[in-house]
């Protein structure tokens, strides 16, 4: 199953303010996990610093969800991704968290990362604060690889409604159609997701299944 394999990112990145902790937001790492493995694919779990990776505290259900169990394990001890991470896998996805803000953008490795798996034309998906990586991701040529896609993420609505806009580092939807994509938004809070060729992308914690699923799609079509 070598030619099957899917890389998930997450963060390391604990807190947006020194009361205010933040991590990976769990159901956007572990929905998608189960759909990836229930379509067949292997799934290698990394995050950016490797090691145990931080979850939102507001991302943990008040009861354990036993079919989260599995990924929630594989949380425990991450690889770091590294450029290795480039080659291999037929697809790269990111969850997201508000942590991803900080984290994603300015790592080196990701965004090699995400360079060769574009110019491979593999699957990049991202759902919520995950496309946070993809803002300054480009081809080999320079060009943004959002520029001139349909793509969706946390809006600036939804990021303003829980009072977290001025403490991000950018916003992220904004950020977004600077780089010429070209964003497409629900209801704040409703299951939004996207594809666009192969580049699928989710507006919320909400379009985490739907974005999976558009995801496992485009990964069958390769």
């Amino acid at each position: 199953m070598s030619n099957k394999k899917v890389l998930m990112v997450v963060t390391n990145h604990t807190k947006i303010t020194d009361d205010h902790k933040t991590g990976l937001w769990l159901e956007e790492y572990a929905v998608p996990y189960n759909a990836f493995k229930e379509a067949g694919y292997d799934v290698k779990v990394t995050s950016i610093q490797g090691g145990e990776v931080p979850l939102d505290p507001n991302s943990i259900p008040e009861e354990e969800v036993s079919e989260w169990a599995e990924a929630q394990e594989l949380l425990k001890d991450t690889a770091q991704l590294s450029k290795e991470d480039a080659q291999g896998f037929v697809g790269i996805f990111l969850p997201g968290g508000h942590g991803t803000m900080f984290d994603f953008p300015d790592s080196e490795t990701l965004q090699y990362v995400l360079q060769q798996h574009a110019e491979q034309g593999n699957v990049i998906g991202s759902v919520c604060h995950g496309p946070s990586g993809l803002v300054n991701a480009t081809y080999e040529n320079g060009q943004p690889i959002v520029k001139g896609k349909k793509v969706t993420g946390f809006t600036d609505p939804e990021e303003i409604g829980m009072n977290l806009d001025q403490h991000m580092p950018f916003m992220l939807e904004t950020e977004l159609r600077n780089k010429g994509a070209n964003f497409s938004k629900g209801e704040d809070w409703s299951v939004h997701a996207v594809r666009d060729g192969n580049l699928v992308t989710g507006q919320n914690p909400m379009s985490s299944e739907s974005a999976a699923e558009k995801m496992v799609e485009a990964l069958k079509e390769q």
